[in-house]
């Protein structure tokens, strides 16, 4: 017989000693220990962090009595603003999940969205009630429609059986919620495009979503009472895991509902901003904003940027204001950011060029990421890091996603081998940074979002004018890419570039539309293969030439 462990003997797990890790204690105890700090700035409200429990308690209540629980989904459809920042506490406190959608799709993908996840209550701005109602107007079970009344914007319409106020009015503000029972519980489902015009849903679990957002706080040294700026829409990756964030900082999030470059300065000005994040579009905006808006800017402030890889050129730019960049990536089925490229001071003395060059690789795991490797997809063996051999980036750890909902294969396919497979081709330096060369599954990302270029493939295709397509990433100085297709005609067509266009836009969602069309024969292999990586070289040809 084995002799007893006495380290296991007489100590079982018990609530005294143990709690299953969850983003939702950080709320309740900066509502304890700093009720009256103010959370939210949106607009003209002010709201604290003892209101903002108050109020994620009364909708986690609400929706309870309405027989919303464990498994069930909660979708919304609205800008970066108090309602979806409560959503990320008060959804979770009754056992749902949170499906933060993305506000650019248009009405058919939301359609699927919506039907794919299940869900059976959908919160909707006034701004997009128009896509609301056409997105919800065929499906077999149609989602309780909740009006979202954001008094900072004027326009659009509230739909709904009820208003966003009058549910939490239904609510209990002393609803016993309670912590997961099991940390591995469903929390949020995020939807990623990847290289079918179908999306899939990533699944997160209260565990990965507490370590990323102590993460982020670890990686970016937000430190205590940080006074984050919402640039990054909550809905990408439930915001990189930042409302969670700002709970166990206890932070304030000023909300700015749409992106433009003077009311940004004008919010780092007003609330003295130190943090926000955003895609490299958002940088190069502020790069090239007029001096009179950048002459608001009076204190140095922390960026987060991530996406399309941010041009040098650009982080240069951004420093030269007193902008402290930190790149990062990662992707929806890391929760966001999970690999860092973390700075060191040795690289202070290097020129302002080279420190934009290295700040521009994608870099190392972050702290509460596990494991990192480039490696060859089949063997799964580390390619060298002699920053030339290619392999793909792969992860593992506690901040991957659970998997993709209701896809078992591709879940399967995506774990392979112990290890998360990204699709993103990087090679690997000496001192162990990684740095992105192409991406594998030909996703383009614009302005932050991901583009399938099958989906618009499928739409060209769809042309009766079009013989053949094919879609590939354009570099761009405004966006990071656009989508270009290289399109060859049916015989004797006339077929315009404006056409071609005009079908995509009447299609897709506006930042899906192609930025170029390059009519002609396409080029392929001997086996009828179209040689994509020809396609992208024509693509930056073009846009040097413009």
């Amino acid at each position: 017989m084995n002799a007893l462990n006495p380290y296991e003997y007489g100590m079982p797990r018990d609530p005294a000693n143990f709690q299953a890790l969850s983003p939702l204690g950080f709320l309740e105890r900066a509502a304890s220990v700093y009720p009256e700090r103010v959370a939210l700035i949106n607009g003209e409200q002010r709201q604290t962090w003892g209101q903002t429990y108050n109020r994620c308690t009364r909708l986690a209540s609400a929706l309870s009595q309405r027989g919303i629980g464990i498994g069930d989904t909660v979708a919304l459809l609205a800008p970066n603003g108090p309602a979806l920042f409560e959503a990320h506490f008060g959804i979770p406190m009754c056992g749902a999940v949170i499906n933060a959608l993305n506000t650019r799709l248009d009405a058919e993908a939301i359609g699927f969205i919506l039907q794919h996840g299940e869900a059976k209550v959908l919160l909707v701005d006034k701004e997009f009630a128009e896509v609301a109602l056409r997105a919800t107007s065929h499906l077999p079970k149609r989602p309780l429609l909740i009006g979202i009344d954001d008094h900072s914007f004027d326009g659009g319409e509230l739909i709904g059986q009820l208003n966003y106020e009058q549910l939490l009015a239904e609510g209990d503000p002393d609803y016993a919620w309670q912590l997961p029972a099991d940390e591995w519980q469903a929390i949020a489902l995020n939807y990623t495009s990847g290289t079918t015009g179908n999306p899939k849903g990533v699944v997160y679990h209260h565990r990965g979503a507490h370590l990323n957002a102590l993460s982020n706080v670890l990686c970016w040294d937000m430190g205590r009472n940080p006074v984050y700026l919402w640039t990054l829409p909550m809905f990408h990756c439930n915001g990189w895991c930042f409302p969670w964030a700002l709970a166990a900082t206890v932070g304030t999030s000023v909300c700015l509902r749409h992106v433009r470059a003077d009311a940004i300065y004008q919010a780092l000005a007003e609330h003295r901003v130190n943090h926000f994040c955003g895609a490299p579009i958002v940088l190069n905006l502020l790069a090239n904003a007029p001096a009179e808006l950048k002459a608001l800017k009076t204190r140095p402030v922390k960026v987060l940027t991530a996406g399309a890889a941010p041009p040098a050129a650009v982080i240069e730019a951004m420093e030269a204001l007193d902008f402290q960049v930190t790149h990062v990536y990662g992707l929806t089925e890391t929760y966001g950011p999970s690999v860092v490229c973390e700075w060191k001071p040795e690289w202070d003395e290097q020129a302002p060029a080279q420190r934009a060059k290295l700040k521009s690789r994608q870099g190392v795991r972050a702290t509460l990421l596990d494991g990192l490797m480039v490696a060859d997809p089949d063997s799964l063996q580390p390619v060298p890091k002699d920053g030339q051999t290619i392999g793909e980036i792969m992860m593992r750890g506690n901040v991957v996603m659970k998997g993709y909902l209701k896809n078992p294969s591709a879940t399967a396919e995506a774990f392979e081998g112990g290890w998360f497979h990204s699709g993103d081709l990087a090679v690997w330096h000496a001192d162990g940074y990684i740095e992105i060369k192409d991406r594998s599954k030909d996703i383009i990302i614009s302005g932050g979002e991901n583009i399938s270029s099958i989906e618009v493939e499928d739409v060209l295709y769809r042309h009766p004018q079009i013989l053949e397509a094919a879609v590939v990433a354009m570099p761009s100085d405004k966006w990071g890419e656009t989508p270009c297709a290289f399109v060859t005609p049916r015989d004797g067509v006339e077929l315009t570039e404006e056409a071609v266009i005009l079908w995509c836009q009447q299609h897709l969602a506006r930042f899906k539309v192609p930025g170029r069309v390059v009519f002609g024969p396409l080029i392929k292999t001997s086996t009828g293969k179209v040689q994509k990586f020809l396609l992208r070289e024509q693509a930056r040809a073009l846009a040097q030439q413009a």
